[in-house]
């Protein structure tokens, strides 16, 4: 595992698992929002984006977390590992809301500078609608490149925590 990727729905802790996971490998970690987000929560142009993460996936190793499904592609194809946190919509939903209450005004530090915690109808929607309307998606991706890739699919926090305390350098 030395290019690796962390999808899953919001509040699931793509990046709570890619920063534990940066440090027990020892590989860098990005984090797509403090990556598109610019101070006020003014978007990165596409061309600037896309541009951002191409210069991060010529090195060696990296792990990104985050969805960005227009970027998705880009990242599976040069990722060597996918990591899909699969977790409950109820779940999601009580993270997101704890995550807005613990950063209320203040700038969390897998974003972008400048972009206080919010939450909005539209996000808890999403949150709420990513197991029918997304999760299938992903799961019918990653089918198709079991045989590529090292897939991981993750259905609870507490198999994530076993997980990662197997993990050890033999198994990279």
């Amino acid at each position: 595992m030395q290019k690796i990727i962390i999808i899953g729905s919001g509040g699931a802790g793509k990046s709570t698992l890619s920063k534990q996971l940066g440090e027990q490998l020892q590989i860098p970690v990005y984090h797509l929002d403090a990556l598109f987000w610019n101070p006020g929560w003014t978007p990165s142009l596409k061309s600037y984006f896309q541009e951002k993460l191409l210069g991060i996936m010529k090195k060696e190793q990296w792990i990104m977390d985050g969805n960005f499904g227009s970027t998705m592609d880009l990242r599976i194809k040069e990722a060597d590992t996918v990591i899909f946190l699969n977790y409950s919509r109820w779940l999601c939903l009580a993270r997101a809301i704890k995550r807005r209450i613990t950063y209320h005004g203040k700038t969390r530090p897998d974003m972008g500078e400048g972009c206080p915690e919010k939450l909005d109808l539209d996000f808890l929607r999403w949150i709420w609608h990513y197991p029918d309307q997304k999760a299938p998606r992903i799961f019918n991706k990653l089918e198709g490149l079991k045989n590529e890739k090292n897939i991981i699919i993750l259905s609870s926090p507490k198999e994530t925590k076993k997980w990662l305390q197997q993990m050890r350098p033999s198994s990279i």
